[in-house]
């Protein structure tokens, strides 16, 4: 059965990354100029329209009425490595990789896309590395993003330390999510690191900043597409209603 929706893709040639970008818009079947949307835009693009389902979630979930109009936009990377550059807070092109999505892909969405051009209306979603850069850039641009989605996001002390010193949490809705058993998880660089009491200790300081925050440890829960797969309604549903 064929997805109900349209998908787009767009070129972005990029002056901040000097590269060329794809992103890959998934409209409802409903979609009109006539009416707003929400737009989530999904780092690990591939993975969450493939591996995820995102497309065929949101045919069902319009259909239902079980979220509000929303436009899905994901962008890939290359490899590993060039993924770890864009995402990881300290990568190489981390900075280059956020001015990209803030004043490149924003402002396309924004004149393919009829919305609120308001941060509550604008979402960013990641797993792992990509959930710690959908929160370290709604941090930095809180006008710009209103929505994080991050599950099991990688933490470090440098991510810690910006959530407790920020003052911008408190309008935000974030969406978190760790598996219980993310206490080996496999890095980039060859190492293995326990994700799980950072997170916890990432909930502690979310807790405290009065922003519209969900937070589960899913049970049994591994690094893996499967647990983030199954979690999808429950994310979009609770983001997007």
């Amino acid at each position: 059965m064929g997805r109900k929706g349209t998908m787009l893709v767009k070129d972005i040639d990029s002056r901040f990354l000097n590269e060329n970008m794809s992103i890959h818009i998934y409209q409802p079947e409903s979609f009109s100029p006539l009416y707003k949307y929400n737009i989530c835009i999904m780092q690990d693009g591939n993975d969450y329209f493939q591996m995820g389902r995102v497309a065929t979630l949101s045919d069902k979930l319009h259909d239902n009425y079980e979220i509000t109009n929303t436009v899905f936009a994901g962008i890939h990377y290359k490899d590993k490595y060039d993924r770890r550059e864009k995402y990881h807070p300290s990568g190489e092109q981390n900075e280059a990789y956020t001015k990209f999505l803030v004043n490149e892909v924003v402002p396309l969405l924004d004149e393919l896309i009829p919305s609120y051009h308001m941060g509550q209306s604008r979402a960013l979603m990641g797993d792992s590395l990509a959930g710690t850069l959908a929160l370290m850039t709604a941090i930095k641009y809180p006008n710009t993003f209103g929505k994080v989605v991050m599950q099991s996001p990688y933490v470090d002390q440098h991510v810690l330390d910006v959530v407790k010193n920020s003052e911008s949490l408190d309008s935000m809705d974030i969406y978190h999510t760790i598996g219980e058993l993310e206490t080996e998880v496999h890095m980039t660089d060859g190492n293995k690191a326990d994700f799980v009491e950072p997170n916890r200790k990432l909930n502690e300081l979310l807790q405290e900043k009065g922003s519209t925050y969900y937070y589960d440890e899913l049970e049994d829960g591994k690094h893996t597409w499967k647990y983030w797969q199954n979690d999808m309604t429950r994310v979009l549903t609770t983001m997007f209603n």
